[in-house]
């Protein structure tokens, strides 16, 4: 866009100016006639949705779905339909504030009082789990996993060199399209609509020629059942000591009974990793054997000096306060700690199934016993499932830069190579909600909730659905895996299997792959959400960057890019799997804060007319509630488990 393209036309009537002062004041203009649907332009209705929308099918939906379908089948899928509800919502609102000033919702915040510099210190708080590339180094697993012909071992230096390079080169790679092609979020959508069509293809041919009809009702029918908690519990239900129907859960054809979890008597600090001892009270520990347990540590008692594990030991059953055994410590010796007493010996841990609140409630038997040590991987579902965080934010500068509503007289941010004759309003753009205005006001409304009803929400769910069927499809009910590629390439494997032969192994290369393109792709839309909501809101609230010309705002946002892409390349030594826990932990309390926050700026910056119904201010007020619920219920949970509180 040019400046003299969309420049709003002088008007002797003066803007409005609510908000702080520190802020400076609205141009004035009318609001220009928005798009007419029709099944001839539909292509007009996509728009920040679709970027969005391609965007949401990462980490969560990838990682932590399958994680969860792979144990409960589709029970819990609805924390994350509810989650992308809520995000709709969300989105629309924050639309709403953007079809009015042509500013995103985020510089909308900044203008409530007290002023930009109180709203910077809390929203560098919340905003602060979304920097770490964790995109990219989930990306380098499945990739890696290919190379090798096997998942990488991080504890093994040729595994880890090479996860840390591919995760290096992938973050570099996805940083390109922020910096040519003229309007950066030209360049993102045509890489989002190139990742929809792709993943979204090969997972329904997979789902359509694999997986059964049941598993399909399983994992849709649970994005319905509001309330459905997991717990631990025999199947016996009726304590007849036969599997009647309806009992076997993990349909492995046995009687379940609940399989504890094991701890040895030798963990004195409740860590759950084993201590060195002093059994013969000499003072000294005794000797122990390290042996590596993923990342950790783990300590084994080596009573006899033979330099293997001792084999049984005193165990503790957790949730109870005797001390019961012997138990074989490592029952299978694969020199791996048994998590727990594998009473069937199938390998799994039998007792995961799920029991509903309200149908607990209605026939009396109260509470569930709910399983606490899911909480944090729920607490992932709910956060990431849909965008999560304050990742849904760039839905209101994408439209924006789309030149929806006022939108069409502010500009876009431009990429610093190829750029030159796209430019940025430092101020946004209003209009007076005269009767002639109104209308087109409410198509604009419309059009901008059409496509996150039709295009962002539908890319969100199928992009939730789709990987946990696989999992809920190819893996036995029950299984709990350590991390979360563990399921992703379990599933390739039993896909492998099913299918056999050449096909067969196409399909596992296929399906590691189809996780990556699911990742890497993300990890450009991510880091420009990042930039732009800081870049956007310091474009207009700082009184040094408003004397810059307009055309400047691209080297602005290479400078912050630059900054990025070194702190990321420096976070990317960390574990991955820690980088995802630690933005997933902040996700849930930003978007909450976020969706009130957002309803007071609509319901004080906007005028009268065009502010959101009754019913929309009772959503939104109940869908911050609701992740910030998940996001207290989370924190306390992780904490206690590290013994802070």
């Amino acid at each position: 866009m040019s400046s003299a393209e969309n420049t709003p036309p002088s008007t002797a009537a003066e803007a409005p100016y609510p908000g702080s002062r520190a802020m400076p004041r609205w141009n004035l203009a009318e609001i220009p006639p928005a798009p007419t649907f029709g099944w001839k332009n539909w292509a007009a209705m996509l728009g920040p949705g679709l970027v969005l929308g391609g965007a949401a099918i990462g980490g969560g939906e990838w990682l932590s779905g399958p994680m969860i379908t792979a144990r409960y089948g589709g029970a819990l899928m609805w924390l994350g339909m509810l989650s992308i509800a809520g995000q709709l919502i969300y989105n629309c609102e924050i639309s709403r504030y953007t079809l009015y000033t042509g500013e995103p919702i985020f510089t909308g915040k900044f203008r409530l009082l007290p002023g930009p510099m109180f709203w910077v210190l809390i929203y560098l708080i919340l905003d602060f789990g979304s920097v770490f590339p964790y995109l990219a180094a989930s990306a380098a697993t499945p990739l890696a996993t290919v190379i090798r012909g096997h998942v990488p071992n991080p504890a093994v230096p040729a595994d880890k060199f090479l996860l840390t390079t591919l995760a290096y080169v992938i973050f570099i790679v996805s940083m390109i399209p922020l910096i040519i092609g003229g309007k950066v979020y030209n360049s993102l959508k045509a890489i989002m609509t190139f990742k929809i069509f792709m993943v979204m293809g090969f997972l329904l041919v997979v789902g359509f020629s694999y997986v059964g009809f049941d598993t399909w009702v399983d994992v849709f029918s649970g994005m319905f059942k509001i309330g459905n908690v997991p717990i631990r519990a025999a199947e016996d239900r009726n304590n007849n000591g036969i599997l009647d129907p309806g009992e076997d859960w993990d349909k492995d054809g046995h009687l379940d009974v609940i399989e504890p979890e094991t701890k040895a008597v030798f963990d004195t600090d409740n860590d759950r990793k084993l201590d060195a001892t002093d059994v013969n009270l000499d003072g000294l520990p005794d000797p122990t054997l390290a042996i590596l347990n993923g990342d950790k540590t783990t300590y084994w008692p080596d009573l006899d000096q033979d330099g293997h594990p001792d084999t049984e030991v005193m165990v503790h059953v957790y949730g109870d306060d005797r001390i019961e055994g012997p138990y074989r410590l490592d029952a299978d010796g694969d020199g791996k700690l048994d998590r727990f007493i594998d009473i069937d010996g199938d390998g799994l841990r039998d007792g995961a199934n799920v029991d509903n609140i309200f149908v607990s409630q209605q026939q009396g038997r109260g509470w569930p016993a709910i399983d606490w040590s899911t909480v944090a991987l729920l607490s992932m579902l709910v956060a990431i499932s849909g965008s999560g965080g304050l990742s849904n934010t760039p839905v209101s500068n994408y439209t924006r830069d789309q030149g929806w509503g006022m939108g069409h007289y502010v500009g876009a941010i431009p990429s610093v190579v190829g750029g030159h004759n796209i430019q940025l309003s430092h101020e946004g753009t209003v209009f007076t909600p005269t009767p002639e205005a109104m209308p087109r006001w409410k198509r604009w409304y419309y059009h901008v909730a059409r496509e996150q009803i039709f295009v962002w929400a539908p890319a969100c769910l199928f992009g939730l659905a789709l990987p946990s069927l696989l999992s809920a499809e190819f893996l036995p009910r029950g299984s709990e895996v350590q991390n979360p590629w563990e399921a992703s390439v379990k599933t390739a494997g039993a896909i492998q299997h099913r299918i056999g032969g050449l096909t067969g192994d196409t399909f596992w290369y296929l399906t590691l792959l189809c996780g990556f393109v699911v990742l890497a792709p993300s990890m450009a839309v991510s880091a420009d959400g990042v930039i732009r909501r800081w870049v956007d809101v310091f474009w207009t609230s700082s009184a040094t960057l408003r004397k810059l010309p307009p055309k400047n705002i691209r080297y602005v946002y290479f400078g912050v890019l630059s900054t990025y892409i070194l702190f990321g390349l420096v976070m990317l030594s960390l574990n991955p799997e820690k980088l995802i826990k630690i933005a997933t932990t902040i996700f849930n309390f930003a978007l909450g804060f976020s969706c009130w926050h957002t309803l007071f700026v609509n319901c004080i910056l906007l005028p009268i007319e065009l502010r959101p119904r009754m019913l929309v201010r009772i959503a939104m007020t109940v869908a911050g509630l609701f992740f910030w619920i998940v996001a207290t219920i989370s924190a306390y949970v992780n904490l206690k488990e590290l013994g802070w509180i």
